[in-house]
């Protein structure tokens, strides 16, 4: 059987150089470095950049559109801001009229209800006065017959004989007059 050996070493002596490194490859490889540029320098040149250009502008167009239209938003969200106030301010208005007409009503229902109800006591006051008048009056005949009585009685027991009724009626009506 044969063996084999296998080794990852270099065989003796100096190693190559490194290829881009070798002077003998130089111009071929300055050569092959220029056409690559020149080729990639085209390609982006033709190709990369104005693709990139068109993408850029493209992104421009859609940010100014954006923005030109969050501008109109912001002015019907402004208009609709300023129609909401308006209405509340309106709304508000309309609450307090109908707060001071509810108001101006009640109080004259009030003030009507008031001067019936004094109207009424005014009247019930003229009866009482009425009634007070009539009862005074009937007390002061009460009060004559009773003075002439009482005076008759004094008289009758000082002098022990009853006077006449009309010195009586008018010494009780001298008395009441003073």
């Amino acid at each position: 059987m044969a063996t084999t050996t296998a080794t990852t070493e270099h065989p003796a002596g100096q190693k190559p150089p490194f290829p881009p490194f070798n002077a003998e490859t130089y111009a071929s490889q300055l050569f092959w470095l220029a056409i690559c540029f020149t080729f990639l320098l085209v390609m982006m040149w033709k190709v990369a950049l104005p693709r990139i250009g068109g993408i850029i502008d493209t992104r421009l167009k859609r940010v100014s559109d954006d923005l030109a239209d969050a501008g109109k938003l912001k002015a019907q969200s402004d208009a609709a801001i300023a129609d909401y106030e308006k209405a509340l301010a309106d709304a508000r208005a309309g609450a307090q009229a109908i707060a001071n007409q509810t108001r101006d009503t009640q109080a004259a229902a009030t003030e009507t209800r008031r001067k019936a109800l004094e109207a009424e006591l005014n009247v019930k006051l003229a009866e009482a006065e009425k009634t007070i008048a009539a009862s005074k009056t009937a007390a002061m005949l009460n009060v004559r017959g009773i003075a002439a009585d009482t005076t008759k009685a004094i008289v009758e027991r000082l002098i022990g004989k009853v006077p006449a009724d009309a010195a009586v009626d008018a010494a009780v009506s001298e008395a009441l007059k003073g």
